[in-house]
């Protein structure tokens, strides 16, 4: 049973009156007595809810930092007529800007009301039971009841680049129609001839062609279509680190997400592991328009595990998923103990392999900081820091794997630039 304000006011009313015609202990019982008849009358009067029914959508997805609406729908089956507050009770970090509403529900109707959601993280937040509060026809007094209406909204990462993959799509388009691949290339096929311009590789050239023709004649080859890339994302403690205005993982998963979008746009099939001792998210054999989403939903719950990563678990399991020769690109700090891995030789073997790390803008500034002595002081290690990774850089290129670094906001570009750089030479 709950009261309200009203009650609270008109008791005082009450004690006015006692105190001025009545100023006895029988009129405070009296008073008293009949608070409490019309606060048991209204209690009756408001219902138990038993004829309420309510629902919400299970699942709302959005963009995180961007604003979305869920419907919480109120049927009153019952026979009598409803009246009271409803609360719809979401997590802080939901972003909900209305909680609170009113509502009077005659017999058989039906009402909805929306809550504002403005997630600013990724993942899933759950919606917690609804609260009800029905008062009776006077408003003095009522009943409060807690209904469970199953119902979460999922934060998807918010994927600023998707104006860059549009960019990077037409690109691929223009180099699938030109075919200007000239060298073959592993993965690609023959698509026809043209003549020899200056810079051309002369071992395109196909001399028996050329002997019927005028011209010096080369083969061109179009990028073989249908090709595997596995997106390797190490979710470990060093996925946690900040560079710029987010983790490491965030810088990830965005250039993993525009990655993902273009190989479907070229017709590849991407694959997925976040991993570091055990899988945290996996797709696997999709490719198309279907892609995208999938790594989005996969993605936005992924943060990062504040363990040591299990370089060689994540190696196996990788070799695990990609049984065919395929492009692997992964996501991971430059790290000089991935250079003692005795498992790389393997890796890079069967497939070929593109390391993509961000590089911390803070550092880079701290190494041209020479203002004080202490800045002195942290430019040095801030160079100490940069060259050690130039070193690790170096070294996995003499192992056979390719390094791709650049600022958080630059990063998935430069990715991108990569991938169609390697189908335009026929690499993949």
């Amino acid at each position: 049973m709950v009261v309200t304000g009203r009650l609270a006011a008109l008791a005082a009313v009450a004690g006015v009156v006692v105190v001025v015609a009545l100023p006895s202990w029988i009129g405070v019982v009296v008073a008293t007595g009949v608070l409490v008849l019309l606060a048991a009358i209204d209690t009756v009067l408001a219902g138990n809810g038993s004829g309420l029914e309510l629902s919400r959508p299970e699942l709302t997805t959005v963009r995180t930092g961007r604003a979305t609406e869920v419907e919480l729908t109120m049927v009153n089956t019952g026979t009598r007529t409803l009246r009271g507050l409803v609360w719809d009770a979401w997590p802080d970090s939901a972003g909900a800007e209305y909680r609170t509403r009113r509502i009077r529900l005659r017999p058989n109707t039906r009402t909805r009301s929306t809550t504002a959601l403005r997630p600013t993280h990724r993942g899933d937040r759950v919606a917690g039971p609804i609260t009800v509060r029905l008062f009776g026809p006077l408003g003095l007094a009522g009943r409060q009841l807690r209904r469970d209406a199953p119902a979460r909204v999922r934060a998807l990462p918010p994927f600023r680049s998707e104006r860059v993959l549009a960019a990077k799509v037409r690109q691929l388009q223009q180099l699938e129609g030109r075919t200007v691949m000239n060298a073959r290339g592993q993965g690609s096929e023959f698509d026809s001839f043209r003549e020899y311009v200056a810079g051309d590789d002369v071992r395109a050239i196909d001399w028996r062609a050329t002997a019927r023709a005028t011209d010096v004649l080369v083969r061109t080859w179009r990028p073989e279509r249908n090709r595997h890339v596995l997106l390797l994302l190490d979710t470990g403690r060093t996925a946690a680190a900040r560079v710029g205005a987010g983790t490491r993982l965030d810088v990830a998963i965005e250039a993993a997400l525009l990655l993902g979008g273009l190989a479907a746009a070229a017709g590849d099939t991407a694959d997925l592991l976040a991993f570091d001792r055990e899988p945290r998210a996996e797709v696997r054999g999709t490719s198309g328009k279907a892609l995208q989403p999938k790594l989005m939903h996969a993605l936005s719950g992924v943060v990062p595990t504040l363990v040591e990563t299990d370089t060689a678990a994540l190696i196996r399991t990788a070799l695990q998923r990609a049984r065919r020769r395929s492009l692997i690109v992964w996501f991971t700090a430059l790290d000089p103990a991935l250079t003692d891995d005795t498992l790389l030789p393997t890796l890079t073997n069967r497939h070929r392999v593109l390391l993509v790390s961000p590089t911390d803008p803070d550092l880079a500034t701290a190494a041209t900081d020479h203002t004080t002595l202490s800045a002195l002081y942290t430019a040095a290690t801030a160079e100490t820091l940069r060259t050690e990774r130039a070193l690790t850089r170096e070294r996995l290129r003499r192992k056979g794997i390719a390094v791709v670094t650049a600022a958080p906001t630059h990063l998935p570009e430069a990715l991108a630039d990569e991938y169609l750089e390697l189908k335009r030479s026929g690499a993949i």
